[in-house]
């Protein structure tokens, strides 16, 4: 996923992301079903959804006249994986130093018991 999709994605607004609730429930939807459950016409829902395809976040396969859309969850995936690898990795190591001190301490508090 290139950045400007990225930056779409992460500014996607309510009407996207219930878009892509409704393609995540229904598979194969067609643009004229998924229009149905807006109040705006066909054609705003098409563009929200070439929004959408541009981010890679919806798959559309044609069937004669119709267009069938399908939830992509690949560019989700991919940057959750990024962002919480990186953080991850932080956080595992205060973790571990954290658990580190509290072992010693523990140690020195049994010591300092027996004697």
């Amino acid at each position: 996923m290139n950045e400007a999709a990225t930056d779409r994605l992460l500014a996607a607004h309510a009407g996207r992301r219930r878009m892509l609730d409704l393609l995540m429930e229904a598979p194969g939807i067609s643009v004229k079903a998924l229009a149905s459950h807006f109040p705006i016409s066909r054609v705003a829902v098409l563009k929200h959804v070439q929004l959408l395809e541009e981010a890679e976040l919806v798959i559309t396969k044609k069937r004669g006249r119709t267009r069938h859309l399908y939830f992509n969850p690949v560019p989700i995936q991919l940057l959750r994986d990024r962002w919480t690898t990186h953080y991850s990795a932080f956080f595992s190591e205060r973790v571990a130093d954290l658990e580190s001190r509290v072992e010693s301490r523990a140690v020195l508090e049994q010591e300092n018991k027996r004697a």
